[in-house]
């Protein structure tokens, strides 16, 4: 269910001094959430030799987070320089390190080998264009109609990621060529996925896959990697991802590989979302009614701080603290200040009544929240905060300022001659 009894119970008597010392709004993310359900996948899989979760860096980019993800032993799955930026400030780099590229430049190539990040290339093309062919090469592979996606990440015969089934064999073989000697094979087939049977069948599926290559090419994997999407409840009613029977039936096939040809390769994985989704919420204030055709809450945060519903029409949970007890029979939509009509964060929702100053929380705002925000209209980002274990509130990022949106506007002038311009053909 959306935020947990626990992280409610610690946070709930704390917001009071919380938003009079810090203001709001504000995500705030529940390190003892985070550090539990890391413990949890870690035991889900502890019977799977070399079993190593990468936390997907895109769900929540703040170091201190980063920094739980390392002291749990998680690596860093990362896909931009500045990812790649962020693993290394915290101590993380060579084989610690996922670098799932997509569209790769030859900057980001030598950004990765500078830090000795696993290569995981999308493409058989990009085979030619890395500058130099590591040792260890891993594909990201795409079976096409072999499979089906999700809403949010699509169908893979329409998705752009990732090496078709028909490429996957020649690919390996020319990163052989190129000086591989060491390979992994990775996919990425679904997003918020809660049946774990799903992912049961991706890592079957890629199992069958190191069969086929291994036979054609006579080389051995020493990872599959069955990349992220694991999914959590946003809505109350939904049930969670039975991780304990995932774990098992995945054991069970890893078991089975290595009993049939004698090894098993390594079990990687990249989950983001499913590691602190739901131990993160973003605090707002109502500021604001609005009766036309339908009734309006206005609150002091935009989709800016969470685009999620904007974009995909998602579900967020939202409570009103103090009067959980209410009957929810005031219907609304919990809008912000965007110039965007798609500008809500809840649309037709029952609520309990609400007041002008009345605090609500946003659940499940702790991957995907932030990360995704943006900056039109001039909307600031806002601030980050950290619930720790020990029952201390710490900004772990501060909210954006004017100077921050206009820094990019001061630079040393530069302009492309006139005469140089009628040259270019």
């Amino acid at each position: 269910m959306p935020m947990s009894d626990d992280f409610q119970q610690r946070l709930t008597p704390l917001l009071p001094d919380i938003c009079d010392h810090f203001g709001t709004p504000f995500h705030i993310y529940d390190e003892a959430g985070i550090r539990h359900t890391a413990e949890q996948l870690q035991s889900a899989f502890s019977d799977i030799d070399g079993f190593q979760e990468y936390f997907a860096v895109k769900a929540l980019p703040n170091p201190r987070i980063l920094g739980i993800m390392k002291e749990m032993g998680f690596g860093f799955d990362c896909s931009s320089i500045t990812e790649l930026i962020l693993a290394q400030k915290m101590g993380s780099d060579g084989e610690a390190v996922m670098f799932t590229s997509n569209n790769t430049s030859t900057e980001e190539f030598e950004a990765a080998e500078a830090t000795g990040a696993i290569l995981n290339l999308d493409d058989i093309s990009l085979v030619s264009k890395v500058p130099r062919m590591p040792e260890l090469i891993c594909f990201r592979y795409n079976p096409g109609p072999r499979r089906t996606g999700n809403s949010i990440i699509g169908n893979p015969l329409e998705s752009k990621y990732g090496v078709s089934h028909d490429q996957i064999v020649a690919a390996f073989d020319q990163a052989r060529q190129r000086g591989a000697r060491r390979f992994g094979l990775h996919t990425m087939l679904a997003s918020n996925e809660r049946d774990h049977r799903y992912m049961l069948r991706t890592v079957e599926m890629l199992l069958d896959l190191v069969t086929e290559i291994s036979a054609a090419l006579g080389i051995r994997f020493e990872f599959v990697n069955m990349g992220g999407g694991l999914g959590i409840p946003y809505r109350p009613e939904d049930p969670p991802l039975d991780l304990s029977a995932m774990g098992r039936a995945i054991t069970g096939l890893m078991n089975g590989f290595r009993t049939r040809n004698g090894y098993a390769p390594r079990l990687y994985m990249e989950s983001g979302r499913f590691m602190t989704g739901p131990h993160g919420v973003l605090a707002v204030r109502a500021i604001n009614f609005k009766d036309i055709y339908r009734r309006y809450v206005g609150v002091d945060a935009c989709m800016t701080a969470l685009m999620r519903p904007g974009i995909y029409g998602a579900y967020h949970h939202i409570t009103v603290p103090g009067k959980e007890e209410m009957d929810s029979n005031v219907v609304v939509d919990v809008v912000g200040s965007l110039c965007e009509n798609n500008d809500k964060f809840a649309i037709s929702r029952p609520l309990p009544p609400i007041s002008i100053g009345d605090l609500l929380l946003i659940h499940d705002t702790g991957a995907h929240g932030h990360a995704m925000g943006f900056n039109y209209n001039g909307k600031l980002r806002p601030q980050e905060l950290l619930l720790n274990v020990d029952g201390r509130v710490e900004r772990i990022r501060r909210a954006e300022t004017a100077a921050d949106h206009f820094a990019t506007l001061d630079f040393a002038p530069r302009t492309l001659p006139a005469a140089s311009v009628g040259k270019i053909s």
